[in-house]
């Protein structure tokens, strides 16, 4: 499966999925302000899925790609399941582990990078990434889980990681760089 994985391919073709999705939600009260930010969306999804290693894009690839045949929306499945609108899509204890992983490593995130780096607070972060986590296949899941021991045991915050990759994006040095500038500056 990953022999011809081209890793710069299917991070494009996530996001671009991603974002018909997106724009795609019909929201009360009509089209949001940030749907009509696609160059945003694109930045912020891009430092999602930066981190992942190339099994667990792929398998959301495939995630994506079947939806679409399937006629579903995990952007509307995903927002439904924040607002209580559908009932659970996954009761997956995997679902649970990785949304208090990464929980855990932007709570970090914030106390090493304060002036950068904000928590939502009071759990909006964990029900954001656990509805998230319900439109994911049993594959994704397992292999999003694997993922996320991996970096603990080897010491990684991958909410670093994907705000390292947010600075660079925004045309910084490094998020180093970024918090002493925006510390100097508080």
């Amino acid at each position: 499966m990953l022999e011809d994985f081209d890793r710069k391919t299917a991070l494009y073709e996530i996001i671009e999925r991603e974002l018909t999705m997106f724009q795609a939600v019909n929201n009360e009260g009509g089209t949001a302000d940030c749907q009509q930010r696609p160059e945003t969306f694109r930045v912020m999804r891009r430092m999602t899925h930066e981190v992942h290693d190339d099994e667990v894009l792929a398998s959301y690839l495939e995630d994506l790609r079947r939806a679409e045949t399937e006629g579903r929306n995990f952007m509307v499945e995903k927002y439904a399941r924040m607002d209580d609108r559908l009932p659970p899509l996954n009761e997956s204890p995997l679902l649970d582990e990785i949304a208090d992983a990464e929980t855990a490593f932007l709570e970090a995130a914030c106390r090493q990078f304060p002036h950068v780096i904000k928590s939502s607070g009071k759990g909006i972060f964990r029900h954001y990434m656990r509805c998230e986590l319900e439109t994911l296949s049993p594959a994704t899941l397992t292999l999003y889980a694997e993922e996320i021991r991996r970096a603990k045991a080897a010491g990684r915050n991958l909410a670093v990681e994907r705000h390292e990759c947010l600075a660079h994006l925004l045309g910084r040095e490094s998020l180093a760089a970024y918090e002493a500038a925006a510390a100097a500056k508080a």
